[in-house]
């Protein structure tokens, strides 16, 4: 009889998304495994001020564990991941990534498996290819499995010619449990809303496909959640949120007329990568409004479950053109969607068989 398969799993953090665009998708995942019959133990840093703003008690479906900003502790961490089924060491863990790389790797025996799991493949990927001396680049043919949160052929390709044995996709999805419609709140009324931390590499989308869109419609209300857009300028006609909580995502994807999703510059580049508000939005059930990405087509169907926009020319004229009827029957179409094939309970049996795990035959 199986007892499922025990893992230890390196990320940036479990119980905060603060600053931490990954809280989703490792809660999903980890949560939908506890489901399939599986032990997990998350490891997590305490850095970048993320304990100090938890949006998650440490929950039933796993054991998290957070250890000091110092290499003795993480040590400590990997003494306690010994002998387990299989070790996960997340990509921006943001503390000692280097290090764990090499370590995790010492772990691998006849019984135990080592996943490099990229949750930002395409950055990960520009990085390594601009630096022959990128200290991840040799130690990518010693991992068993690279699983990757999106990037399809072009990601699985770009590793296989680094030497990895196996790259799988396993991408971000819906946790019908966590992001599900609920009533629309007045606080969080408009016509478009995008949640997204101040990036770098998704600024200048932003401009194109938010603020110039809210300047061609003054009369709208548009919506700005995230962290690090306290100095921005901004258009008058744009109600600044700051930093929204997992707990109001679903009021803040129920109230608006759209939500627009924008992806980061290197995500866009490789494709068949849609972030985690895509499918937050689907299981929202919101009518969902995105920056065009190859691969869409494989999650969302254009003009029936999602609006697709090359420019912010386009989202204007989406906005123009969506009656709350229309609105809400696409959203109604993307949650259906979302749900039939695209929860992390997918994902989690999609994991188990890139694992060789099979249920009532142990552990693969």
């Amino acid at each position: 009889m199986s007892h499922g398969l025990r893992i230890a799993f390196f990320g940036s953090s479990l119980v905060s998304s603060w600053w931490n665009g990954a809280a989703t998708y490792y809660r999903g995942l980890v949560r939908a495994l506890h489901a399939r019959g599986h032990h997990v133990t998350f490891y997590e840093p305490d850095a970048h001020g993320r304990q100090e703003h938890r949006d998650l008690q440490d929950p039933d479906w796993v054991r998290v564990v957070v250890f000091a900003n110092d290499r003795g502790s993480l040590d400590a961490c990997l003494d306690d991941a010994f002998g387990v089924d299989v070790v996960v060491k997340a990509s921006g863990v943001g503390a000692f990534d280097a290090y764990l790389e090499a370590r995790v790797l010492e772990l691998r025996r006849s019984g135990t498996q080592v996943v490099f799991w990229d949750v930002d493949a395409p950055a990960t990927l520009e990085r390594v290819a601009k630096d022959a001396n990128d200290l991840l680049r040799p130690l990518i043919p010693r991992f068993d499995h690279i699983l990757t949160s999106g990037g399809g052929a072009p990601v699985v390709n770009a590793y296989r010619e680094l030497g990895a044995k196996r790259c799988v996709p396993i991408p971000n999805a819906v946790d019908p449990d966590t992001h599900h419609p609920v009533a629309p709140e007045p606080r969080f009324a408009g016509d478009l809303s995008f949640l997204g931390h101040r990036l770098p590499d998704r600024e200048a989308r932003v401009e194109a496909f938010f603020f110039k869109a809210a300047e061609a419609l003054p009369r709208s209300r548009m919506l700005l959640g995230g962290s690090g857009w306290e100095d921005r300028v901004v258009p008058a006609n744009v109600a600044r949120l700051g930093h929204v909580y997992t707990q109001d995502h679903n009021a803040v994807n129920c109230s608006a007329r759209a939500v627009l999703n924008l992806h980061r510059d290197s995500m866009a580049r490789f494709g068949f990568s849609p972030g985690p508000r895509v499918f937050e939005a689907a299981g929202a059930g919101a009518c969902l409004i995105t920056d065009a990405f190859e691969g869409v087509e494989q999650f969302l169907e254009p003009g029936r479950e999602v609006l697709v926009a090359h420019s912010g020319e386009e989202v204007v004229e989406h906005l123009r053109r969506l009656t709350p009827e229309d609105a809400r029957r696409m959203g109604q179409a993307a949650l259906r969607r979302v749900l039939a094939e695209h929860t992390y309970a997918h994902r989690a049996a999609r994991v188990e068989a890139e694992l060789g795990y099979r249920a009532g035959a142990g552990r693969g």
